[in-house]
């Protein structure tokens, strides 16, 4: 919801920011090292820096992305996520890490909101309850990173290359544009304010759920796994890293605002 932005604090959603925007320049940049093309980076980027699945469905229409592409992304974020889960917890009891720690980075690092829950509530219900904040804020901010998504294809010649009688980029990035963003943001705001009721949202929760099992369902049913094939190797190469480079970003970023920023203005 929009109010857990502000139940969250500056600090928190700052980390948030530097963590998404660190995440998919690396990302893009190692799938551009790589040879990968430039629409299924751009579909790993988004789902390692925002919410997985939902992040890259969203944006899978904002750039016109293959269903091959769509397919490979999802695959990777969803094995890489479970991965997380039980990786995760063991790395942060190493490290001796405080509930609010480790709740706050599971929030930063992984990337499905399921795995993000049963990774936090691993360790403890007090990093699960952060890491599910965290995570809430991520993807609060799917909106804005699609659109951007969207208005970069659209620059490089997309609105004409592929819409053709849309010229304009406006209406180029409106026609692909995932509206049901607007309504996350819409119900969000309402739930804010406390014009949905908690039954209310249970109930467009499992809608919502519906929906996405629809989605999810047509891109297998339109999947050829011999393109897969042909991907080969680099992409899951691209995952990977994208999975390193989040966690340790992220963990360095709240070890350094949590044990050396914050223990200096307490000092």
């Amino acid at each position: 919801m929009l109010g857990d932005v502000a139940k969250l604090g500056g600090t928190s959603f700052v980390l948030i920011l530097i963590d998404m925007t660190v995440a998919g320049a690396i990302i893009l940049t190692v799938a551009r090292l790589l040879g990968l093309s430039g629409k299924l980076g751009s579909l790993l980027a988004v789902g390692t820096s925002i919410c997985g699945v939902s992040a890259i469905v969203a944006a899978r229409g904002a750039i016109r992305a293959r269903n091959a592409d769509v397919s490979y992304a999802i695959a990777a974020i969803v094995t890489l996520g479970a991965v997380s889960l039980f990786t995760l917890p063991a790395i942060g009891h190493g490290l001796g890490l405080t509930d609010h720690e480790f709740g706050l980075w599971a929030g930063l690092a992984v990337d499905n909101t399921a795995e993000t829950t049963a990774t936090g509530y691993a360790y403890s219900d007090a990093a699960g309850k952060l890491a599910v904040l965290v995570k809430s804020t991520r993807n609060a901010l799917i909106g804005f990173v699609v659109l951007g998504f969207a208005l970069y294809w659209a620059a490089r010649g997309e609105a004409d290359a592929l819409a053709p009688g849309l010229r304009a980029k406006a209406a180029f990035v409106w026609a692909e544009f995932p509206k049901f963003v607007l309504g996350f943001l819409a119900v969000s705001a309402l739930a804010t304010v406390h014009w949905i009721d908690k039954p209310q949202l249970a109930n467009l929760g499992n809608v919502s759920k519906w929906a996405f099992l629809l989605t999810f369902a047509g891109v297998g049913l339109n999947t050829d796994f011999r393109e897969l094939g042909r991907s080969g190797w680099r992409p899951l190469v691209v995952a990977v890293v994208g999975l390193v480079v989040v966690a340790t970003v992220s963990l360095g970023l709240v070890l350094l605002t949590v044990r050396v920023l914050h223990r200096g203005v307490v000092d």
